[in-house]
């Protein structure tokens, strides 16, 4: 019904969000999600909070790891995955003024600052290098660029060069910046994401390689083709790979 009502208030001019549990906000509703907002390309804005392993102890019914895989399916759907609060809050303004529908992911709970420091600016669309390195690239979205910059850092003691491509906008893709970075030569590509590995960003990725004859070596960190356990977010961040501790040893072992 949320959704319906969204659509109704855009159709009188509005430009209404919805917020609620990603699970709630894209699963149950999918038909009006896909009828009601993308197939008139109304301007709702969808904000699902604990997209991937969020919902820590309520386990597999609560996590979110498929939605950017039915997201980035729906014709006129723009999915966005932020980092931080900083850009969370620059990413409000962007999509009430962008004309379609969009999906947007959020942490559970209070979210950090992380990007501060880098000077960062977000762009709806555009993917930025939020650190330079010569070994290995990882390309990452939400969640994983936080775990992606921690790793470079512990990388960095080891004296392995690791830069960090973020990618907030997940559909419509910035191919050129991606393109651009992943041809570099010698250089690991590693896509990182708390999604599941079947339809999120490292496959959009990969395709794109493929399809632009660009064959760097590739590696993707994602959640497993499964429902996944409740426990302690550390725990379950360990357990799949996500925490940067994890994405450190996975690195060191694919070089």
């Amino acid at each position: 019904m949320m959704i319906g009502m969204c659509a109704g208030l855009a159709l009188r001019g509005n430009i209404p969000f919805a917020y609620t549990i990603a699970t709630f906000t894209i699963y149950r509703p999918f038909e009006q999600v896909r009828v009601d907002c993308c197939y008139q390309n109304l301007p709702v804005k969808l904000v699902g909070v604990g997209g991937g392993v969020n919902y820590s102890t309520l386990g597999g019914t609560h996590h979110a790891q498929e939605d950017v895989a039915l997201m980035t399916a729906l014709p006129n759907m723009t999915v966005i995955d932020p980092c931080d609060a900083l850009e969370i809050e620059q990413i409000v303004p962007a999509i009430a003024a962008h004309e379609g529908p969009v999906y947007m992911r959020l942490l559970r709970g209070q979210v950090p600052l992380v990007l501060d420091e880098y000077d960062y600016k977000f762009e709806l669309g555009k993917a930025k290098v939020i650190r330079d390195g010569k070994q290995v690239l990882i390309i990452s979205t939400g969640l994983m660029t936080m775990r992606a910059l921690e790793a470079a850092r512990a990388l960095a003691d080891d004296r392995v060069d690791v830069a960090v491509l973020h990618v907030p906008t997940i559909k419509p893709l910035d191919t050129a910046t991606i393109l651009g970075e992943a041809a570099r030569s010698g250089r690991l590509v590693v896509v990182a994401e708390n999604h599941t590995v079947m339809g999120g960003l490292g496959e959009a990725v990969a395709a794109l390689l493929m399809r632009s004859g660009i064959h760097p070596p590739f590696r993707q960190i994602a959640l497993p083709d499964e429902f996944l356990a409740a426990g302690a977010l550390p725990t379950l961040h360990d357990m799949y790979g996500l925490s940067s501790e994890a994405v450190v040893k996975a690195i060191k072992g694919w070089l």
